[in-house]
């Protein structure tokens, strides 16, 4: 009596697609509408941008940040789920008047500066990366370093320079998102992102 062994079928490799376009491109569009606002330049952007908080630059954001985890991309993986977990809590600040009241210029000052250090920190990792990503953290962090002084002092002036900081962070990335995309469409380097050398 013979036995037939049946092999286990092989499995087939998933290949996810590179969420950094629509991460990135979640963060600079979320960001531009803000910085509109912040800069005074069309201030009801302000309204406008809690929608886009909450879904594109929160939601999208951090299901992009997933994709990273399971790519094995840590830096991209924390980056994009913490700031889409950024613009989830704009959104319940400026949603809550009550616990913007409570936090006062103090406090969201405060809530400024907590993001500085960690894309301070974030930007030490970019350097590995390439020159655009590094570009937008280094603007990244300068922009909330001058809004969290904004917020401490009263100042409009360096809030709305960090208005005008926020919209060449968001140009950045934007271009880091369309590099992103166009590049995987095209099939080669059609925006080229400065990759360092090991």
């Amino acid at each position: 009596m013979s036995v037939v062994s049946v092999s286990e079928p092989m499995p087939v490799p998933v290949k996810l697609a590179d969420p950094g376009a629509l991460g990135l491109g979640a963060f600079a569009l979320t960001t531009f509408v803000l910085s509109l606002a912040n800069t005074g330049w069309v201030p009801a952007a302000g309204a406008s941008v809690l929608a886009v908080a909450l879904f594109y630059g929160g939601l999208a954001q951090f299901a992009a940040g997933m994709w990273e985890f399971a790519r094995g991309n840590t830096f991209a993986a924390t980056a994009f789920t913490s700031f889409g977990a950024f613009w989830l809590s704009f959104w319940w600040l400026e949603t809550n008047p009550a616990v913007a009241q409570q936090a006062g210029p103090s406090g969201v000052g405060t809530y400024l500066l907590a993001w500085a250090i960690f894309t301070a920190y974030m930007t030490i990792a970019a350097v590995k990366t390439n020159r655009v990503t590094l570009a937008v953290f280094a603007l990244l962090t300068i922009t909330f370093l001058a809004l969290a002084i904004g917020a401490f002092t009263g100042l409009g002036g360096i809030s709305q320079a960090g208005g005008w900081l926020g919209l060449a962070t968001a140009l950045a990335a934007w271009y880091g998102s369309a590099a992103t995309v166009v590049n995987a469409t095209w099939g080669r380097a059609v925006f080229p992102v400065g990759a360092f050398r090991s």
